[in-house]
Formats: C-alpha cells, structure tokens, sequence
C-alpha cells in the first residue's frame, strides 16, 4: 500500500517517479550514445587508412587506449537498456533507475578520457607531440568543467535565488493589502466619482424598482 501512495511534490507514486525518471534517464543517453557512436566509427576507420602504417609507438598506444575507452563508454551507455530488458515486469524499476544512473555517471568519466584521447592522437598526427598534449588537456578541462564543474554551480546557485525569492514574497503581500484599501473609496466621496456606465445604469434600474414597490 506503501508504494502507491504518493510521495513527491508532484503527487507521484514511487513507481510513477521511477517511470518517469528512467525516461528522462534514457533522453539524456540518446544525446551521449550520438557522440559515442560518431568517436567510435571514426577510430575503426582510423586503422585502415594509409597513413596508420606511418605513426609511431606512443600514437599506437594512444589509439588502442582511446578505441578501448570508446568500446566501454558505449557498453556503459547501453548497460541501462539491457538491464530493464532482462529485469523487465519483476517489480526492480526504481533500482533499475538506481543502477543505471551510475551506469551513465560512469560513462560519462570514460567519455572525458576517450575524447581527450582522441583530439591527442590527431593534434598529434598533424601538428607534433607537444600540440597534441596540450589539445588533449584542454579537451579534458573543458569537458570536467561542463560536465562536472558547471552542475556542482548550478545546484549551489538553486537555494540561494530560492532564498532571494523568499525573502521578497512579504513585501509583495504587505504591499497588496494596502493596494486594496486604498482602492476602497470613502463614503462622502462616493458621489463625486464618476462610476461606470453600467454601474449607474444598474443603479438608477434598482432605484426606479424600489420606487414603484
């Protein structure tokens, strides 16, 4: 009876909110497994290509490295589909939701060094070592930075503009009140203001009424 009683701000079941955050969950991966499968077919192709024969040892390496990354960031990003497959209608969804999340945490952390890699072996092959070096790294700051720097903000800015916002709200109210007063007109000034049209035709109407009666 527990698990069907809402539970969130949203009125949610457990349930619900782990439907719809395994949704969500399979969104955000939609976007991921783009780049990854793009990464990936580009160093498949890289090895048969004439010039592969000409690089070096440390290249080598930096291009088994990076196609091994790329292998596993696409088996993490494609682990949570097969986990609901194989644990589909057993009543598992909100650890399914649990696991899969870190699924697609880790993912991501093997993503950052598969890009890094990959823009070090070209930068590498085109321009030298010391280029591709530092592409490599400034690939890798770039992606910690948004991926992981910039929520880590986000979610510190959130209670402080919630807090901004609360704070303003009883000055809003206070000043309503006093809008409202002073929207009442007094009585030996009622005369002198001119009312709607309909408003003085309403009451000429009930005048006229209680005359007759």
């Amino acid at each position: 009876m527990a698990e069907h009683r809402p539970c969130t701000a949203r009125g949610e079941t457990p349930l619900q909110r782990a439907d719809r955050n395994f949704v969500e969950l399979l969104q955000e991966l939609r976007v991921t497994q783009t780049g990854v499968q793009i990464l990936f077919a580009f160093l498949l192709s890289l090895a048969f290509t004439s010039r592969f024969t000409s690089l070096d040892t440390v290249q080598r390496v930096t291009y088994v490295i990076t196609l091994l990354l790329a292998v596993l960031a696409a088996a993490l990003f494609t682990a949570p589909a097969a986990l609901h497959r194989l644990l589909f209608q057993q009543g598992a969804k909100p650890r399914i939701v649990q696991v899969s999340s870190r699924l697609a945490t880790t993912g991501l952390v093997v993503l950052v060094f598969a890009f890094s890699g990959s823009v070090l072996l070209v930068v590498d092959v085109t321009t030298g070592r010391v280029g591709g070096i530092a592409a490599g790294a400034a690939t890798f700051l770039v992606c910690v930075g948004l991926w992981g720097l910039l929520p880590r903000l986000v979610r510190r800015a959130g209670p402080r503009d919630e807090t901004q916002g609360g704070s303003g709200r009883p000055e809003a109210t206070a000043e309503e009140p006093a809008a409202s007063s002073a929207a009442r007109i007094p009585t030996p000034l009622r005369g002198t203001i001119r009312q709607p049209s309909g408003v003085r035709e309403g009451a000429a109407h009930r005048e006229v009424s209680a005359r007759h009666r």
